[in-house]
């Protein structure tokens, strides 16, 4: 046994043993094949900066989870791994290059994607660094990473069936586009955001001379790409102008007025510019119609050649010279101010340009219509809270073509090689053989392409005979935030179907955001962000791993509260001395905790083996339920009140008793129940339970191989629970009455219990030692047929009263003069108050807050003194 601190140390506790985990290899799977598999694949941070508390959130349920199934038996896997998030990353390095005076393009892409691989091994570092100081029991020997030779190698393979299969297209379609990335975006990259903009109405003449109509656009630098004007179909205002020509402004070309469905005859004017190279909408209109897509503006936001002279200007510069000019050639009717929703890059911020481009695509209906298919059947994908099942059904069946090509050179490129002289493409998993006559396409894979690999590329997929694939896919749970279950879960889901026919895993626990303390989303713009190592620091790993796994229910936001961390401190802090005391009373030849002897069993003994047995039972239910937060309930509530405040305290009569047999019993029952304990909390609290468990006498080298509590049947005694409930009651009850009237512990007083079933009176009898010990009696009376005194403290408790006459209390005359003396200072602090309220200057003035809060203060010192002078009319009268 080993010597514990008088105070938790969470710093002392962590220190090293991490690496004693890893040197004993004790994050590895069993190997025993008899074992049920049971894996999680970390859902892999980027490699771009630091782990969040979300990522902390994330990682202590799996880290949970998987100890509570490793102590049950299972053949565990944690796989470790990382994303390259080939937008995000490459962006980083890029602002760091700048700052140094470097850009990508001057380097080429070697140099550049080496300086990306040199922040990539520096982050990894970082990032492994934190999951030693959380404490998460992962297998580094199967660590991934998403640009790995085995997992780009799944990305080529997936690749090229889904092109074989039709289902990856090359076309030119509207994307949304980031002009300072210079890349296209999936729809789910795009954060719309309320912006203040205009509707700018132009004039658009008739060729023939014959008038005007009124077009409103926000966008006026794009109507050099005009190539029509449209209007709804039977729009009874415009029939006798549908075919003729219009003459875009400033640029004097032609353009007809055609009809379309697209066209809304409620909205504005019933007349909208068409424009196919700029607007998704439009694109599909210029298809119906055989238009011309006009490209406007360049990679970088500024506007091309077909803009004039504005070539060269960036497109905000441009549709403000070009709105002044309008206005001067007598074009601009008038501008409207409005506040509208735009798109904006979720990587840099800046607005996003819908744009005509030459693209990757996945055909989405297709795999969407499998995975609704398979969310109808026994094997589908089960989702934690449920009501987010409805979130993957919808986003499946209102889905669109992905656009997977980036303009990145961080990333999987995509193989695809294009032939110099025939201009054939080639699709392939390898290069083609003549190489020189070829060249690959410069793009790259989203990064959410590699990553919806993820469950299976990591278990040595597309090798199916691999025997981690043959045994740990699919995986079990999926830890995450409800935030990205468009960007990556449902993606999981679609390939793992596809490519392995079965679901990806079996359940998906959700939790939410982390939030301030004042509710607002962490974020780098208000600064409000918490590093979860600067709370490891401050509070231990356990303490933060509780906060988080206790902080919500699944699916709901949670509040960063130091306050609740400084709990976690202090619940910890209560096991420790807990243990400390238990350990210190054992004997020096003390043996491992074993099965204890029921037959000799006190109604205290029983009671607290019932209640261990009911708090087993609940916690594994709510633990495989994934209600961390009621399984943290019930765990909280046995080990504060039941063992430490109760059980501990009513053992320390035997203990310092000079009955041996009875000392050493209730030796073995606690050295039992805090084992129990140790094994019940290390899920979640790895770190102090280890070094608790090791300072006690133990078999194994650590609890992390023990075995999770399991109830007995022997345990159970629901009358021992209702006869410890009576008398718990009792003695609080009397402790109550003892803390009003400020009269000490110590001191012995007459107790009178008045019982409702005098079967009840047992209980007190055959604990008469704890009575005694508890309460103090001078004379204790026990009977149904009591006869209330006529002046005591009375306490109503299911099943009985008890009476405290008011002369054991006090000495009156003494009291007397202390209540006189309060009653003096509440009377003045009633007048203060009074006085304060009267004086209208103060009430007219002061913050309303203020007045209330000084009326809240007059209303509470009323209450005290009326308080008091109902206890000094009660001790007048006893005299």
């Amino acid at each position: 046994m080993t010597d514990l601190a008088p105070k938790y140390n969470p710093n002392e506790v962590e220190k090293g043993r991490y690496q004693e985990w890893l040197d004993e290899d004790l994050f590895k799977p069993s190997g025993d094949k008899k074992a049920h598999p049971y894996s999680i694949v970390i859902p892999p941070p980027n490699v771009t900066g630091k782990l969040h508390l979300g990522h902390a959130w994330d990682t202590a349920i799996q880290d949970t989870l998987i100890r509570f199934k490793r102590m049950e038996g299972y053949d565990t896997l944690y796989l470790p791994g990382m994303d390259h998030a080939g937008i995000a990353t490459q962006a980083k390095v890029e602002a760091k290059l700048r700052k140094q005076g470097k850009d990508r393009h001057q380097m080429g892409r070697e140099a550049f994607v080496k300086q990306v691989w040199d922040w990539k091994d520096e982050y990894a570092n970082i990032i492994k660094g934190q999951w030693a100081k959380m404490g998460l029991s992962l297998d580094y020997s199967r660590e991934r990473f998403t640009l790995d030779k085995g997992l780009s190698k799944a990305v080529r393979k997936v690749f090229v069936q889904l092109y074989n299969e039709g289902l990856i297209y090359r076309g030119e379609y509207i994307i949304n586009w980031d002009p300072e990335l210079q890349t296209a975006l999936s729809d789910i990259e795009v954060i719309h955001k309320d912006d203040k903009g205009a509707f700018y109405h132009v004039k658009y003449p008739f060729a023939d001379g014959s008038g005007f109509v009124e077009i409103a656009t926000t966008r006026p630098e794009t109507m050099f790409g005009d190539t029509a004007v449209a209007v709804a179909p039977g729009d009874e205002r415009y029939k006798d102008i549908v075919g003729k020509e219009l003459v875009l402004p400033l640029v004097g070309r032609h353009i007809p007025i055609i009809e379309d469905q697209h066209v809304d005859p409620e909205f504005g004017t019933g007349l909208v510019k068409i424009t196919p190279a700029h607007d998704p909408n439009d694109f599909q209109v210029g298809n119906r119609h055989n238009l011309e897509r006009i490209n406007v503006m360049n990679d970088d936001g500024t506007m091309n050649e077909e803009a004039g002279k504005y070539a060269g200007m960036d497109r905000f510069e441009a549709r403000e010279a070009l709105v002044k000019e309008l206005k001067k050639e007598g074009y601009l009717i008038k501008v409207e101010p409005i506040v509208h929703s735009v798109g904006h890059s979720e990587r840099s911020g800046v607005q996003v340009e819908p744009r005509l481009s030459k693209q990757w695509f996945v055909k989405m209906k297709p795999l969407a219509e499998e995975v609704l298919k398979n969310q109808k059947t026994d094997g589908k994908v089960n989702f934690v809270p449920e009501r987010f099942e409805g979130t993957l059904n919808h986003w499946m069946e209102d889905v669109h073509d992905w656009v997977i090509s980036r303009q990145l050179w961080w990333g999987h490129r995509i193989p695809a090689w294009y032939n110099k002289k025939t201009g054939e493409t080639y699709v392939g998993e390898e290069a083609p053989k003549d190489i020189e006559n070829w060249e690959q396409d410069p793009d790259v894979l989203d990064t959410w392409f590699s990553s919806a690999l993820w469950p299976f590329s990591t278990l040595g997929w597309p090798d199916t005979d691999n025997p981690d694939f043959k045994r740990y896919f699919p995986t079990n749970t999926l830890v995450t935030g409800y935030d990205i279950i468009f960007f990556w879960v449902s993606r999981m889901i679609f390939q793992g179907l596809h490519f392995t026919k079965k679901r990806p895993f079996k359940d998906v626990v959700l939790h939410g955001l982390m939030r301030d303390e004042q509710g607002r989303k962490m974020s780098k713009s208000l600064g409000n962000g918490v590093d979860p190592m600067d709370v490891v620091d401050k509070y231990g790993a356990d303490a933060l791993r509780w906060f988080l796994l206790n902080g919500t229910a699944p699916g709901q936001d949670t509040r960063y509260d130091p306050k609740k961390l400084a709990a976690a401190w202090n619940f910890i802090n209560k096991i420790w001395n807990a243990s400390r005391f238990v350990i210190m009373n054992l004997p020096e030849d003390a043996k491992p905790a074993h099965m204890p002897d029921t037959t000799q069993f006190d109604l205290a003994d029983s009671w607290i083996f019932d209640r261990l047995n009911h708090t087993v039972s609940e916690v594994t239910r709510l633990f495989d339920e994934y209600k961390f937060g009621e399984a943290g309930r019930e765990l909280y509530n046995f080990i504060w009140n039941d063992f430490c405040d109760w059980y501990i305290e009513i053992s320390k009569v035997a203990l310092n008793g000079d009955d041996e047999e009875l000392k050493a019993r209730k030796q073995e029952n606690l050295i039992w129940i805090l084992d129990q304990i140790l094994r019940l909390m290390h899920p979640i609290m790895p770190f102090v339970t280890e070094k608790l468990w090791l300072s006690m006498p133990h078999e194994g080298k650590s609890i992390m191989t023990a075995k999770y509590p399991e109830t007995h049947a022997e345990f159970e005694n629901k009358q021992a629970d209702n006869d410890m409930a009576f008398l718990i009651e009792v003695i609080k009850a009397v402790r109550n009455i003892r803390m009003e009237v400020n009269a000490p512990m110590s001191s012995q007083i007459d107790i009178m219990i008045q019982l409702d079933d005098e079967a009840n009176k047992h209980i007190l009898d055959d604990n008469f030692e704890y009575v005694e010990n508890f309460l103090h009696p001078k004379d204790l009376q026990v009977a149904a047929d009591i006869e209330a005194p006529k002046l005591a403290k009375t306490a109503v408790i299911p099943g009985a009263q008890i009476f405290v006459p008011l002369t054991e209390l006090v000495n009156v005359d003494d009291e007397l003069k202390k209540m006189e003396k309060e009653e003096k200072r509440l009377e003045e602090e009633v007048q203060r108050a009074e006085k304060k309220l009267a004086n209208q200057g103060f009430v007219a003035h002061a913050p309303e807050a203020v007045v209330n809060k000084e009326k809240e203060k007059k209303a509470d010192y009323e209450s005290q003194l009326a308080g008091v002078r109902e206890r000094m009319k009660e001790l007048k009268e006893s005299k």
